[in-house]
């Protein structure tokens, strides 16, 4: 008998109706259909502005992101929230005028959480724009706002401020400025000055200065005068007619300028322990975080390329960085190409604007060749291959008369010959590249070995290259005329992207070996000797190619141009140096010359010359760095020396300042100083 039919007075007793199985029934259905209770989102505020989970263990006051990060670990956006949905509940709820009286409960006074502007215990991301998050149409001041915000952190020298100073969230960088500085200043100027507006806007035009006269002339993806128009750093109000700038390209190119500047700032930042601006790495993480927050890596337009081709090469060069973010931006910008299908040139010839044409070209140029050549340095699998375009993205488009207007300037001839010789060049090495990373960087070959057809097949077309377009696109032996900075720099840059991919193949078969050697073959077997040739071919064209860099980082080095290469050369050094190290070549004081030149902008560099150093002087007590390809490698004796050799095998002469000189012992015209500023070579001088 059921329950209930026993107790109905009980339940009317009670007030009670309780439901019959039946109805239990007919609710347990109903609950299947309604949607599962939202839960409810308890994160705090950094893990919320980074969208990554907030995991908190039990018992601990912090998150684990918090934790590794050293961040407050608070909930002020949480906070807000739940304060801001009580004041709404409390506003709709129905209230009776005639009982307000003494007797009365009064309404709750909901008094707004503070403004986390500024507090010093948010993170610099929920404190200046992530919530709300800016927006594309934020005026430029705004974003300086953010991008020049006092550090997290503050000096552990703490000095002390005259009478009367109120604190200041920029407290922290005058206290690290005053200690480096050698301008006289007292705290409170220095204070003074960095909280001027005026003085952010003029140091934001400083760096975008810095960046046109030394990325810009390297990586073109941007219209200096267009970026000038819309940087509109006075103007509080926004414009329909001029567009303000996206606030992440303005924090990518404010960050390039940081690694090149000579503004007083800087140079006063620098005057510490390996000669590292903190101002200049606190930028480029602004910069990426701000990236991130706009979703620059998962959005694709053409302003999101631009900004991850200038990300990618902006941040740490060391792979094996566990903060860095290698090949994340490079990546990004290589889907967002594809999926607006600049590959296609059907779709390129739907853009009538030649200037954004134009800068589509070159960034899918960029991208393709740096997925290529990236791809062969960091032993990994291109993205791209050969059948994913169509489009010839190194030559010009012809000026189309009915187009033309008084203001289109028609390609110059020197345009004309870089888009023709080197952008063909340098697609063509790509090309071979890319062949190479999908044979060699395979966890077959890791295991088997490099089979002896791949490895003849790789020197074939390094070979061919080298015929058809070394001479053309290299440094040439002799110089006639003036040389602008840009030609010099790229003829360096493809000199030296030729040679470093014997490099890499010849570290490649030292760390694998030939397939055929490895399985066991004997060496009086038909065939034997052939791979042996192969092996000694590759070996020589190593240290050939490893000769020619370090002569050329030596030149470069003495004149100054590595500090304000934007880490071009920089994988080439860093290869050819620890080869030479390797074979115990005293040619290898270039790259570690070189490479410490590098780290004026990048501090992996100054690490990386160490490294190559240290392993020199390991070779020349007689430690042996060499495996497969020991019985070959021409390596030297401690008290041998030689001299590096040009790309048509004569020998550079090279004096004892690094110096290059020509056949008839006068200095090249390559050694002469540069003025960025004009692009010519002249007297010498930085900017």
């Amino acid at each position: 008998m059921d329950h209930y039919a026993h107790t109905p007075n009980m339940s009317h007793q009670q007030g009670l109706v309780l439901p019959t199985p039946s109805m239990q029934n007919q609710i347990h259905e109903l609950a299947k259909t309604l949607p599962p209770p939202r839960k409810q989102n308890t994160a705090c505020d950094a893990c919320r502005s980074r969208k990554v989970k907030c995991n908190r263990v039990p018992g601990q006051d912090k998150c684990q992101h918090c934790l590794s990060k050293n961040y407050p670990c608070t909930h002020f956006v949480q906070q807000a929230t739940s304060e801001k949905k009580r004041s709404s509940a409390v506003n709709r709820r129905p209230r009776n005028l005639s009982s307000v009286g003494p007797s009365a409960s009064p309404v709750p006074d909901v008094t707004p959480p503070p403004s986390t502007v500024g507090h010093p215990q948010v993170p610099i991301m929920v404190r200046y724009g992530f919530h709300p998050p800016l927006t594309l149409a934020t005026p430029t001041h705004e974003v300086l706002t953010f991008v020049f915000a006092p550090p997290d952190y503050s000096s552990e020298q703490q000095i002390p401020m005259p009478a009367g100073h109120v604190p200041s969230p920029y407290d922290a960088w005058a206290q690290m400025l005053i200690t480096t500085m050698a301008w006289g200043s007292t705290p409170h100027v220095v204070l003074d000055l960095i909280c001027s507006n005026l003085f952010l806007h003029r140091f934001a035009l400083d760096l975008v200065e810095v960046f046109f006269q030394i990325v810009h002339t390297r990586l073109p993806l941007l219209n200096p005068e267009q970026f000038r128009k819309r940087l509109q750093l006075q103007t509080p109000t926004i414009s329909k007619d001029i567009p303000p700038l996206h606030p992440a390209l303005i924090a990518t190119v404010l960050a390039w300028g940081t690694k090149f500047s000579e503004h007083p700032l800087l140079v006063a930042d620098r005057r510490r322990p390996g000669g590292q601006s903190f101002l200049a790495k606190t930028l480029i993480d602004r910069a990426r975080d701000l990236a991130e927050a706009l979703k620059v890596h998962r959005i694709p337009t053409s302003d999101h390329v631009v900004i991850s081709l200038l990300i990618e090469p902006l941040q740490n060069q060391k792979p094996e960085d566990p903060n860095g973010f290698h090949g994340f931006w490079l990546t990004s910008a290589t889907r967002h190409l594809l999926d607006l299908g600049i590959n296609h040139k059907s779709v390129m010839a739907t853009i009538h604007d030649p200037e954004s044409r134009g800068t589509m070209i070159f960034a899918w140029w960029m991208t393709c060749l740096s997925d290529a050549y990236a791809s062969a340095y960091y032993r990994r699998k291109p993205v791209l291959d050969d059948d994913d375009y169509d489009i010839d993205f190194y030559t010009v488009d012809p000026v189309s008369p009915d187009s033309t207007d008084g203001q289109t300037v028609t390609p110059s001839p020197r345009e004309q010959l870089e888009f023709l010789g080197y952008y063909r060049a340098a697609h063509s090495l790509a090309r071979t590249a890319r062949t190479m990373s999908r044979q060699l960087w395979r966890p077959a070959t890791d295991s088997d070995g490099i089979p002896y057809e791949h490895m003849c097949a790789f020197a074939s077309a390094l070979t061919e290259w080298r015929d058809e377009y070394l001479n053309v696109v290299g440094v040439p032996s002799n110089f006639e005329g003036e040389w602008d900075f840009v030609s010099a720099v790229s003829s360096c840059a493809s000199d030296a992207t030729y040679h470093v991919m014997w490099i890499i193949l010849f570290n490649a078969l030292d760390d694998f070996g030939i397939k055929e050697l490895n399985a066991g073959m004997n060496p009086s077997s038909y065939g034997y000797a052939e791979i042996d040739a192969a092996m000694r071919k590759v070996a020589d064209e190593a240290l050939h190619g490893a000769l020619r860099i370090a002569g050329l980082a030596g030149v470069l080095t003495s004149n100054g141009y590595l500090r304000l290469d934007p880490a071009v050369m920089h994988i080439s050094c860093n290869l050819a140096g620890t080869l030479l190290a390797r074979l115990c070549r005293p040619e290898v004081a270039h790259c570690i010359a070189g490479l410490k030149q590098y780290s004026y902008a990048y501090e992996e560099a100054g690490e990386q010359a160490n490294e190559i150093n240290k392993l020199y002087h390991r070779v020349r007590m007689g430690d042996v760095d060499l495996n497969h390809m020991l019985s070959v490698a021409p390596r030297m004796n401690p008290s041998s020396s030689s001299s590096p050799r040009t790309h048509q095998g004569q020998p550079m002469a090279v004096d004892e300042k690094g110096h290059r000189l020509n056949g008839n012992g006068s200095h090249s015209l390559l050694d002469t100083n540069f003025s960025s500023t004009t692009g010519n070579f002249s007297k010498p001088s930085i900017f």
